[in-house]
């Protein structure tokens, strides 16, 4: 019996520019064996659900290096149960304050990575938590 290749959606959303992480992140979960969907840059949270809804994620990764990661995440997660597919697991990164992480955590968000995380580290935090459809 084969067992299904989790599908993550790695998206940048709002107005921050740099992608390098990223993208280094989704080659990282590729490489692991997961089908992986990099949306690009400048993404809403509106076009970041539907991708997610469209491409039967298995998780969200969301890279946000903006400030604006509150507002971004909780978006995100209300879309998400809005549209009956907050079962889609929620993870993500950048530069977070550490006060902040709890509140995301508390909000919905399942896991956060601050800067020196390593790409094994992710993989295999999404390995554990993340569970294919």
């Amino acid at each position: 019996m084969s067992e299904s290749r989790l599908r993550i959606l790695v998206a940048k959303p709002g107005l921050d520019g740099h992608d390098r992480g990223a993208k280094v992140v989704a080659r990282a979960l590729r490489d692991a064996g997961m089908e992986v969907v990099y949306t690009g840059l400048h993404q809403t949270p509106e076009q970041i659900v539907e991708a997610a809804i469209q491409e039967d994620a298995d998780g969200v990764g969301l890279s946000v290096l903006s400030g604006a990661h509150m507002t971004l995440f909780k978006k995100v997660l209300e879309l998400l149960k809005a549209k009956d597919a907050d079962d889609i697991v929620v993870f993500g990164g950048g530069i977070i304050p550490e006060d902040d992480i709890q509140p995301l955590k508390d909000m919905g968000v399942a896991h956060v990575f601050t800067p020196g995380a390593t790409t094994t580290q992710i993989v295999d935090w999404v390995t554990t938590n993340v569970e294919a459809h």
